[in-house]
């Protein structure tokens, strides 16, 4: 059996989707299927999009899904037909990452969310033509139907605003969930996260939950600035060229880099104070290199990291997000705006100008 779906085909690098009609596979052993209510976009949609990894085409992109489970396959029990549910990324449940609670750096990362089929090397979408590449993420969401697995499909709340909470399965989670996981920000500590998209000021509203003494922003665009200080920030830089010092920047138990920018990244290592922590977030071009000052890094016990997904289990972390913005801490409704299924084309453009902090589309 298969149901029929509307999505959004990729089907040449580097051009918008295209609106199709497609059949999805019943879901299998260890899978869901999800009707979808909504849909984040998220920067790495485009780098998949422009060919940036190695995801084939033709191919349905997503992985910021929101919606109702349908039905669900054998070995799949924590979910059942109704439930509201958000997606998140995918991994394997068994290597030695998942079996300490670490699925972010699971051992099949890449292949399970960025080499669009299943284990068997099959799709679960189809079109007249044959097989359409599924599974980006374990979802492949920009579509009205999707086929999840259990271990990335996380139960919510039913009187939850399901459109809104997509975003939750990945760039408000890698933000949140850098602070809160993988630096593990304290109480009256100093905090600077760099580039105020959705990553960012998700970073910033758990610097401020776990009652940072100083969070501080630093985008190039001035509007973004003024939101994350309405969000928590105590200080912001529009970045103008100065050194990050010229702008106070010093002594730091923290940064966060979201921009992939490297000469700021480098510049920003050398405002950590000491057992200072660096942490990476961005998608960086293959062979790209940062700089380390070798006795500075050493001398202090100064680290650099890169994080996934915010170090985070989505099972664990999505509704204690929830949580957080049921209790007004984490206002994600200030940083979205909704689109129509019939304009993603529109909203990823939105998103990819920076025009629009987390553009969603609406099945």
């Amino acid at each position: 059996m298969t149901t029929p779906a509307i999505a959004a085909v990729s089907r040449v690098v580097g051009e918008a989707p295209q609106l199709e009609i497609v059949t999805i596979d019943d879901p299998r052993a260890g899978e869901v299927l999800v009707k979808l209510v909504a849909t984040g976009i998220c920067h790495t949609d485009m780098v998949m999009r422009d060919g940036h990894l190695p995801v084939p085409m033709p191919v349905v992109l997503g992985h910021e899904g929101a919606g109702h489970v349908v039905a669900v396959g054998e070995g799949v029990s924590h979910v059942a037909p109704g439930d509201a549910v958000v997606l998140s990324f995918a991994s394997c449940g068994a290597c030695p990452s998942c079996e300490l609670d670490a699925p972010s750096y699971c051992h099949a990362f890449f292949s399970r969310n960025f080499l669009a089929m299943r284990e068997d090397d099959s799709t679960a979408i189809h079109d007249g033509a044959g097989p359409v590449h599924s599974h980006i993420f374990g979802q492949s969401s920009f579509a009205t139907y999707a086929i999840a697995h259990g271990r990335n499909t996380v139960k919510v709340e039913a009187d939850l605003p399901l459109e809104l909470m997509g975003p939750l399965g990945c760039g408000f989670l890698t933000g949140a969930g850098a602070v809160l996981n993988a630096l593990d920000v304290r109480e009256g500590q100093g905090f600077a996260v760099l580039g105020a998209g959705a990553v960012g000021m998700a970073a910033i509203m758990a610097a401020k939950i776990r009652g940072a003494a100083r969070i501080i922003a630093v985008d190039r665009s001035a509007d973004r600035v003024a939101l994350a200080l309405s969000l928590g920030a105590t200080q912001g830089v529009v970045a103008d060229g100065r050194p990050l010092a010229e702008h106070g920047l010093a002594g730091l138990d923290h940064v966060l880099d979201t921009t992939g920018h490297v000469p700021l990244i480098e510049e920003a290592i050398m405002t950590l104070g000491p057992q200072g922590q660096a942490g990476l977030v961005a998608a960086f071009a293959p062979g790209a290199q940062v700089r380390l000052d070798a006795a500075f890094v050493m001398s202090a016990g100064r680290v650099v990291r890169g994080i996934v997904e915010g170090s985070a289990d989505p099972q664990s972390l999505i509704p204690q997000l929830v949580a957080y913005w049921r209790a007004g801490l984490f206002p994600i409704e200030r940083l979205v705006r909704f689109y129509p299924f019939a304009e993603i084309a529109q909203a990823i453009a939105a998103g990819e100008s920076g025009s629009v902090i987390k553009p969603i589309v609406r099945m």
